[in-house]
């Protein structure tokens, strides 16, 4: 930092001796307002959208917003249109999310599909503490797997109506094993052997991958028009299932009567927030109870740091100058009582 020289100094001390220190107040008010205007601003900022995937509630990028429940789980880079998605094995990249019949679906580059053998990497698994589920909707296929370690076999009709008395088996009779999409013959072209088997939780399919080469997953997606028993497609991905936690609360929130805030939470606390444009609130945007503390998160506690100590130094500067008209300059000779240097 440069030494300011007597002929700054000089011009600083003229333009403070002309103001009032009323005027000094009024200025200094007026910069602290400024930065608290623009903590509160900043902590209302919640990113609806990461690419072209919409980003809502209880779903969330931005710490604070959303639901306390799926904190840390998504994120997206500034400027990235790549939705992540963490868990116990890595993050994968997000495909879709549906709100309507609530759930998301990945992409595991671990996994075979039609134009790749699958990287070597941990099998896919889900934190069991959160709300998310693997979906029954998923079909999972492992391929040239042990057979003095993995019951393989044709599955009877009747587990289609009892599947509970055929969990110990692997079905090599499956549907998909013969007609994956997009590729439909070609695990037969290739001489690879295939079985179906939904794992019950994350460790049934680590146990099912150290016996078997690889493995693949396929979801059945439904259709936005029906065909009766035609009303599904399947597509290779990861089918992810979450819950909405609606509640009172957050309706009341989001009512666009009562102001249209966003659901978010305390970073600190994790209680409920009512995120609205210009502060947050305990209950909506419209209430009179509004929550000022520990609501802005880490960047709100930064720029608090900074504007105090910006306000800090302009009062010590004051303070400093003022106390120098006692020092008088005389003939350019200055004392050891006010010299900078």
């Amino acid at each position: 930092m440069k030494k300011l020289n007597t002929k700054n100094l000089l011009l600083i001390q003229t333009t403070i001796n002309s103001m009032s220190l009323h005027s000094i107040i009024f200025w200094v008010t007026f910069f602290l307002s400024f930065q608290i205007h623009s903590i509160s601003s900043q902590s209302t900022l919640c990113r609806t959208s990461c690419g072209s995937i919409p980003i809502k509630y209880p779903l969330s990028i931005d710490h604070g917003c959303g639901s306390p429940y799926y904190r840390h789980m998504l994120f997206c880079e500034p400027n990235s249109t790549d939705l992540r998605f963490r868990t116990p094995s890595g993050t994968y990249t997000v495909k879709s999310i549906s709100y309507s019949d609530p759930h998301l679906v990945i992409s595991d580059p671990s996994m075979w599909t039609c134009h790749s053998d699958g990287k070597p990497a941990p099998p896919f698994s889900l934190d069991t503490s959160t709300r998310f589920s693997l979906s029954p909707k998923n079909e999972f296929l492992f391929l040239n797997c042990q057979e003095d370690s993995v019951i393989i076999q044709p599955k009877p009709k009747f587990c289609e109506r009892f599947p509970e008395r055929c969990d110990s088996a692997c079905d090599s009779s499956a549907y998909l094993c013969r007609n994956m999409p997009g590729c439909m013959d070609a695990l037969v072209e290739r001489r690879i052997s295939c079985c179906s088997y939904y794992p019950k939780a994350s460790a049934s399919l680590r146990m099912m991958m150290s016996h078997c080469e690889g493995y693949s997953s396929v979801y059945w997606r439904d259709l936005e028009s029906s065909f009766g028993v035609y009303d599904q497609a399947p597509e290779f991905g990861v089918r992810v299932d979450f819950e909405i936690p609606v509640t009172t609360r957050c309706l009341r929130c989001r009512d666009q009567e009562k102001g249209g805030g966003t659901c978010g939470f305390d970073t600190t606390e994790g209680s409920f927030l009512c995120l609205c444009k210009e502060r947050n609130a305990t209950t909506f945007c419209t209430d009179g109870g509004f929550a000022h503390k520990r609501s802005a998160g880490l960047i709100a506690g930064t720029v608090t740091v900074v504007s105090f100590a910006g306000v800090a130094g302009i009062g010590a500067l004051v303070w400093y100058i003022k106390k120098m008209r006692t020092n008088k300059v005389t003939c350019g000779v200055q004392t050891n009582e006010n010299r900078f240097f």
